[in-house]
């Protein structure tokens, strides 16, 4: 089993493109903040991944029809700063290998989008609502953690003995990058029906300054409401199709 990319446009020329990958994982943290830039950006669909590595769960849309889990690859071209690529989807891969083989499917997509970084958003699961979250970054080298430890980004880069293994796509993209590339995680609630709005904006934030644009994240609170609904009713039935619905809160883990 492989995965089938199919591009929904023929320009894939980019500029220094930057890759913020977005699937869900801890009060979907990273889902949130780059759905949010999406809509922000009006980002366009590039293409989609498929496979029958997706889990076998599909969803209910909001006319009632019955569609399967997608992962999409969006882009934007901007004329100041470095073009963006969005990675979203409704679910993670269904296994370890699905998700090895989605990652090594991206890799080799680096050279023809001509994308210089990478970045993976996520959470780390706390046993309470943090006020002000922290961001933690890990890199794929001395030289790109060095570059997110400056003061300006405000990450927190002392991360070893903190946080747990950083699973799934979040940690296995940048582990396995060809070019410089870092796993952005925000302190969250670890409870499985808890959405981090709070950590997806500081992630947001963070990811403005690193990307140089602008991004308006005071909005963020109103228009996740939507997109809250989404997101817990198909939560619910994932929860439903694992048994995971008795799951307790996690405590300082990134758990995919």
């Amino acid at each position: 089993m492989t995965w089938d990319v199919t591009y929904h446009v023929k320009n894939r020329t980019f500029s220094d493109a930057v890759l913020i990958e977005g699937l869900p994982g801890i009060a979907n943290v990273g889902k949130i903040a780059v759905d949010f830039m999406i809509d922000e950006f009006k980002a366009r669909k590039l293409c989609t991944f498929s496979s029958d590595y997706l889990p076998h769960t599909m969803f209910i849309n909001d006319k009632g029809i019955i569609k399967p889990p997608k992962i999409n690859l969006y882009y934007k071209r901007q004329k100041k700063g470095p073009d963006l690529l969005f990675l979203s989807g409704d679910v993670q891969p269904s296994s370890e290998h699905a998700c090895h083989s989605l990652c090594r499917t991206i890799i080799t997509m680096v050279p023809e989008l001509n994308i210089t970084k990478i970045f993976t958003t996520g959470g780390i699961g706390l046993q309470s609502v943090p006020d002000n979250p922290t961001v933690y970054g890990t890199a794929n080298s001395v030289e790109f953690q060095k570059e997110l430890s400056k003061k300006k980004y405000k990450i927190n880069t002392n991360i070893y003995g903190v946080v747990g293994p950083v699973m799934g796509v979040t940690g296995v993209l940048v582990a396995k990058s060809p070019v410089p590339a870092a796993a952005l995680l925000a302190e969250t609630f670890g409870h499985q029906m808890y959405l981090g709005v709070k950590g997806a904006k500081v992630i947001t934030t963070v990811l403005s300054k690193l990307v140089c644009t602008k991004i308006n994240t005071k909005h963020l609170g109103k228009e996740v409401m939507d997109f809250e609904n989404e997101v817990m009713q198909k939560t619910k039935e994932l929860l439903a199709e694992t048994e995971l619905a008795g799951a307790k809160p996690l405590d300082n883990h990134y758990i995919g």
